[in-house]
Formats: structure tokens, C-alpha cells, sequence
């Protein structure tokens, strides 16, 4: 069994801004518990035990929640990104040195889904491949992009709309051998669109797709991201699932709201399907519908939701 991981943690979360103003996405917080810490545990329940995350953009609001991984029975070293966040390709080849063995597990540090690592590593490792790629049917081409098959034999890269249609959807989870990376340069930066579609035209059928039926769970926008706390809150029997430190007076009316660490709602405040944010003070008779909450100074800034 592969025991070696790479989490892909660095990026910049721009489609769930504000939220990612705040946190990195993988440290945002799904029914209390963050992204990063989910998917790290059930990488450990399937003993994969060495991991190494790579870090670029608010790095600190992941280190401190996940630490050295112990306390979730792995173990968790850093590979840096600076200045620049290096990609989806750049990132493993930086990070190769670290990792700790020439076949290791590629994770999106801000997708969950419940795939059974397992069978993934056998059908790679009896394929011989140098990628092999889980995926579920495109059952929304209109909303993402996909990968083309050819008798399980990745072809190209779709994107979404008409062109995806009959295609596979990506959930975030692949086994890579370090030689699909090694021939980039240190410190480039590269995404695995370019560096997969080369790899495939010089050695065809070097990547491969692993279709199966596993759930995943993407978190690209405050929408989606409001949704998923929902549905995990329902799963997991959960009437709520407040951050840490969070102060709520009696008085206080909350509905369907999502708070993260150190909130504080006054009395007679009103929260209405928001996300209030870290060290967050809802002022005392305040009235918030639809919104996110970011602390700005000594200010509160809310925008739409």
C-alpha cells in the first residue's frame, strides 16, 4: 500500500473570497472541523501515514491547526512556496525531495470525498502508469471542466460545456510517480494541464483514469461552501457546529448561519444563512441576512453571500 502523500494546499482560494481572506481554503472549516484536517484524517484511516503539505498563502492558518500531524496519528512536514505559488505541477516537483518515496498519493488539499484509496493504488500499480487519475462521470459539463478517456487511457483535458460533455470529473485524488514531474525545473511554475498533455503526446497511455463512484464534496464558492457545511451537518447529526470560543448571548436569534473561532454575537443581534468569520463581533441589534462577515481593523465588513 502507498503511505506517502502530497497535499496541494498552497493555493490562493480565489473563487471563495472573502472566506479566503481569512483562511487558506483547506483551513476553512466544514460542520467545526477545518478542510485540511478531514481530508488528513481519513488519509490516515487508509494508512497513509507520511505527508507533506505544501504552503503558500496564509500559511499560519495551517500550520497551527494541523501542526506535525501527530495528534492524528501521521506525520506532517512543510515544503515552502515563496514568492510565488508554483501550481498544480510546479508544487509536487518543488515538494519531491520531501515526499519520501517515488510513488506517493497527489491530493487537493480543498476537495473532500470518501474514494477508497486502496483499489486506486492497485489499478495504478497493474497499469504501470506514471498518473493515474480518480474520477466519477461529468454529470454537470456545464459546470466543470473534464478529462477525456480512451479505454482508461487519459486523452485530454475537456472544458466545460459542450466540449465536456460525456467526459470524467476530476475529485481531486491521484497516484503519481515523482518521474512525471522531475524533468521541470525547480521553482517553475506549472500546472498539470501543460505537463500532462505533454507528458501523454511524447508517451501515450502513461496516464490513466480510474473511474469509480465515489461522493466528493467541492467547495469552489460561498455558496457551494455553505451547502457542504449543511449536508455534513446532516450526516454527522450535528444541530450546529460553532467555532471555537464562539460567545453567543441568549438573546441573539441565529438561522442557518455558519460561525467560525472567536466569534461574539451580542444581544438582540440577528443572523440570517450568513458566514461570520474569524474574531468577528456582531454588534448588539444588528440585523444580518445573506451575508459573510469579515473583521476588518475594528470594523465588521459584510458583503452579500
Amino acid at each position: 500500500m502507498i503511505r506517502h502523500a502530497l497535499l496541494l494546499t498552497a493555493g490562493l482560494g480565489t473563487r471563495l473570497r472573502p472566506l479566503t481572506l481569512v483562511r487558506a481554503k483547506p483551513a476553512v472549516p466544514v460542520a467545526g472541523e477545518p478542510i485540511v484536517r478531514r481530508i488528513i484524517e481519513w488519509l490516515g484511516r487508509q494508512q497513509v501515514t507520511e505527508l507533506v503539505l505544501n504552503l503558500h498563502h496564509l500559511p499560519h492558518t495551517l500550520s497551527t491547526i494541523v501542526g506535525d500531524g501527530s495528534d492524528m496519528g501521521v506525520r506532517v512536514r512543510y515544503s515552502w512556496e515563496q514568492p510565488d505559488v508554483l501550481g498544480s505541477a510546479g508544487g509536487p516537483r518543488r515538494a519531491l525531495p520531501m515526499i519520501g518515496s517515488d510513488t506517493f498519493f497527489l491530493v487537493n488539499g480543498d476537495t473532500m470525498t470518501d474514494l477508497a484509496l486502496a483499489p486506486l493504488a492497485d489499478a495504478h500499480q497493474q497499469s504501470g502508469a506514471l498518473v493515474t487519475l480518480a474520477l466519477v462521470p461529468n454529470r454537470e459539463p456545464d459546470r466543470y471542466s473534464g478529462i477525456k478517456l480512451a479505454d482508461d487511457r487519459f486523452t485530454g483535458f475537456a472544458r466545460r460545456g459542450a466540449d465536456a460533455i460525456g467526459s470524467y470529473h476530476f475529485i481531486g485524488v491521484q497516484v503519481a510517480h515523482a518521474d512525471a514531474f522531475r524533468a521541470l525545473p525547480d521553482g517553475r511554475v506549472a500546472n498539470i494541464h501543460e505537463v500532462y498533455t505533454a507528458l501523454v503526446a511524447s508517451r501515450p497511455g502513461c496516464i490513466r483514469g480510474y473511474v469509480c463512484d465515489a461522493a466528493f464534496w467541492d467547495i469552489g464558492t460561498p455558496a457551494d461552501y455553505r451547502d457542504t457545511n449543511a449536508e455534513f451537518l446532516r450526516q454527522e447529526s450535528s444541530p450546529r457546529a460553532d467555532g471555537r470560543r464562539a460567545r453567543i448571548d441568549s438573546t441573539a436569534q441565529l438561522t442557518r448561519s455558519i460561525l467560525w473561532d472567536d466569534v461574539d454575537v451580542r444581544a438582540r443581534a440577528i443572523l440570517e444563512d450568513c458566514i461570520v468569520t474569524d474574531g468577528v463581533t456582531v454588534p448588539a441589534g444588528s440585523i444580518h441576512r445573506r451575508s459573510i462577515l469579515v473583521r476588518a481593523g475594528d470594523e465588521v465588513v459584510a458583503t452579500p453571500l
